[in-house]
């Protein structure tokens, strides 16, 4: 299963972050497969889509889709050369597949601030250094190693030299390592390097209570500017730990109630949560029965029988068709049934990529 890595400074609010999104966890009789660890929690996928086809089918059961974050030791200045809990840290994040690095936005005088003021500008500059720096000295060590290689002519070392040439290019820019172009050849051994700037970040900008509903002030505008000029393609995300927190304590009726108070439609965790799985590049199908709907994951340009192997490796073994309607589709129709009588099932085959929000059922022979 992926995951996404929680990161920050110290006292920026991960914990209180992570501790929310814990509290609101999925229950773990469904997804046995999980690791239970107490740094990690397994998180439902907000979606409304699969509250619909649950409504619309009668299923007696509605099961979602899920992902995983990891709750990162905070990191401070020197990390890279092992200050703090540098290793820990280091190594933490290499296991993960994405990461949500969380960034102060507010004031408060009862919560001292690491290295002073707040400046999600300056902190971020200090978490991004201190990976560049750890990966600098991974992509240096390894390229000492495979030199000796490629000057004896060894053409598989050849070409790792020269992709690590073109990577140490990038990071003594200052980039991160995912804006290296790399060949689709030899992506596999890229993501053999195991760099932490080669992994998708996205922003959590942590705002006060009085910043709500938007989430808006003069610091996260301040870092909007920076990322927009620097990693254009990155998402910020603002959202109150404090309220968030709070949230996750309260009954469902209350919850609403103190939403509508803030003015807000949904806790901001629901779009973290999208975000991230986004993110990680996956996207849901969906399966709908008497017995269940369920929501299934699975990689953003999966063919039709890799979907049908996250149910079971037999469907994918023995795939011969699969029955698919979008949920858009179904949803005007209000039922299977209908979507069968007014010819709208479309029959796809191996070649078929799988679109978000397909309503699928296999067809296999093993």
């Amino acid at each position: 299963m992926l995951k996404a890595g929680i990161v920050g400074l110290p006292n920026v609010g991960k914990s209180s972050l992570f501790n929310a999104l814990t509290a609101q966890g999925a229950p773990s009789e469904n997804y046995p497969f999980c690791t239970v660890d107490p740094n990690v929690g397994t998180v439902e996928v907000p979606d409304r889509r699969l509250d619909r086809i649950f409504e619309l089918v009668g299923a007696r059961a509605r099961v979602p889709t899920i992902v995983q974050f990891v709750d990162i030791a905070g990191l401070v200045k020197g990390a890279s050369e092992g200050e703090g809990l540098g290793n820990k840290f280091l190594g933490n994040i290499r296991e993960v597949d994405a990461v949500v690095h969380v960034l102060r936005c507010f004031e408060d005088s009862d919560i001292t601030h690491v290295l002073g003021g707040v400046d999600p500008v300056r902190d971020r500059e200090v978490v991004n250094t201190e990976l560049a720096l750890a990966d600098l000295d991974t992509v240096e060590r390894r390229r000492d190693r495979v030199a000796k290689k490629a000057k004896g002519g060894d053409k598989e070392a050849v070409r790792e030299v020269s992709l690590l040439d073109r990577t140490l290019a990038v990071l003594a820019e200052g980039r991160p390592a995912r804006e290296v172009s790399v060949d689709p050849e030899d992506a596999a051994l890229f993501r053999s390097f195991h760099l932490l700037t080669s992994k998708p970040v996205l922003y959590l900008a942590n705002v006060g209570e009085d910043d709500l509903p938007d989430g808006e002030n003069d610091f996260v505008r301040q870092l909007r500017d920076v990322v927009a000029a620097e990693e254009p393609e990155a998402e910020i995300v603002a959202v109150c730990s404090a309220i968030e927190s709070e949230l996750a304590e309260l009954d469902p009726e209350e919850r609403t109630e103190f939403l509508t108070d803030l003015g807000l439609a949904e806790p901001g965790l629901h779009r973290l949560i999208r975000t991230t799985y986004d993110l990680l590049g996956l996207i849901t199908f969906f399966t709908a029965g008497e017995k269940e709907a369920r929501a299934w994951t699975v990689r953003r340009g999966a063919a039709a029988p890799e979907a049908a192997g996250s149910i079971h490796s037999d469907f994918e073994r023995g795939f011969i068709r699969a029955e698919t309607i979008h949920f858009a589709e179904f949803e005007g129709l209000g039922s299977l049934k209908a979507a069968r009588e007014k010819g709208q099932m479309r029959s796809e085959g191996k070649e078929y990529v799988v679109k978000d929000g397909d309503i699928m059922l296999f067809r296999f022979n093993v």
